[in-house]
């Protein structure tokens, strides 16, 4: 279980395309330290698992597999060598809940239709398909490339929603990196899941 805020931005080393799998490396510093074969890393909001781990001087390079089905369906499918991404370790039972459920299984990916500076933020709107628009609220949750971040308005026609973004998480995060154009990775609150389920079981029976 992940909360949305990120520890730090890591840099895509390699990407081989392997029979069965692509394989992904990153260079990671705050959270390579402790982080091990088998242990989870949020890589632009979707969990990945560690598959081998080598310490180079202050680094550490953090290898993942992926699928096809997770290469595919995110946008690390669209990602480049040097290439920065948002990186975060699950969160202690002991640590700070400082964002939301974030889970880091993405519903889908949006695409940045506006980014641009505003006053001393940057506005950020996204358009995103109906399967996940259906779990959006004003002032509601939204992990963006892994980033918990609050949804300010709902753009017309619900095609997607407009985010604010302040100067930290601007500098903090790979978004300084992102264009117009560019996909990111979306994961709507899970609370919204659980409660369209459960209302969809108590429905009478015809």
């Amino acid at each position: 279980m992940f909360t949305g805020i990120v520890e730090e931005t890591g840099t895509i080393e390699k990407i081989q395309p392997t029979a069965k799998s692509i394989q992904l490396t990153v260079r990671a510093r705050v959270c390579g330290r402790g982080t091990k074969v088998g242990a989870s890393v949020a890589v632009n909001g979707c969990c990945l698992t560690v598959v081998k781990a080598q310490a180079q001087g202050r680094d550490k390079l953090l290898r993942f597999d992926l699928l096809m089905e997770t290469w595919n369906r995110t946008n690390l499918s669209s990602a480049q060598v040097g290439s920065k991404v948002n990186l975060e370790r699950p969160v202690a039972a002991t640590g700070q809940f400082g964002g939301h459920f974030v889970t880091g299984h993405i519903d889908g990916t949006g695409r940045i239709i506006r980014w641009e500076r505003a006053g001393q933020d940057h506005v950020l709107d996204i358009s995103a398909p109906p399967e996940v628009m259906r779990y959006v609220v004003f002032k509601g949750s939204m992990a963006v490339d892994g980033i918990s971040l609050t949804v300010a308005d709902l753009l017309p026609r619900n095609k997607g929603f407009r985010i604010w973004i302040i100067p930290h998480t601007f500098d903090v995060t790979a978004l300084h990196t992102q264009k117009v154009g560019d996909r990111v990775n979306l994961e709507a609150d899970i609370l919204g899941k659980y409660v369209e389920k459960f209302l969809a079981g108590t429905r009478p029976r015809r």
